[in-house]
């Protein structure tokens, strides 16, 4: 029997999250559904979605200042099954107990940004892809 993941278009974008807790939060998706990380890719499929991953991450980092760069896949099958990557960045200076799992935490407050904000974010991040 035919993996059906292996027949699958394999595409993956990334955009600025709509309810970002760190400036420049990012998720990467791809387009196709899939939901687990692990057993829903092929490792070239993983593989692939990691590099671009990085990618993203790098792009990031140079387009805004950061101490530390979070990578997490999260997701629920009670809620957001769909397979995604955060793409987060860690200001400098943010004190140790708000780091980690409490920057994320749109609970713990999110960035309103402008859509001219965002669409300057965007475009920084999409031309450090670029270069």
């Amino acid at each position: 029997m035919t993996d059906p993941i292996k027949r699958v278009p394999f595409d993956v974008e990334s955009f600025l999250a709509r309810f970002a807790s760190l400036p420049g939060y990012v998720l990467v998706a791809p387009k196709a559904h899939i939901e687990h990380v692990v057993r829903d890719l092929t490792e070239d499929q993983f593989v692939t979605v990691m590099r671009i991953v990085r990618r993203v991450a790098l792009a990031l980092e140079a387009s805004v200042p950061c101490e530390r760069t979070y990578l997490l896949s999260l997701g629920s099958q009670q809620g957001n099954a769909h397979l995604h990557w955060h793409v987060a960045a860690l200001p400098p200076g943010v004190p140790y107990e708000q780091q980690q799992y409490h920057a994320l935490m749109a609970e713990n407050g999110i960035i309103e940004h402008t859509p001219e904000e965002a669409a300057a974010l965007a475009t920084a991040i999409r031309n450090a892809l670029d270069a």
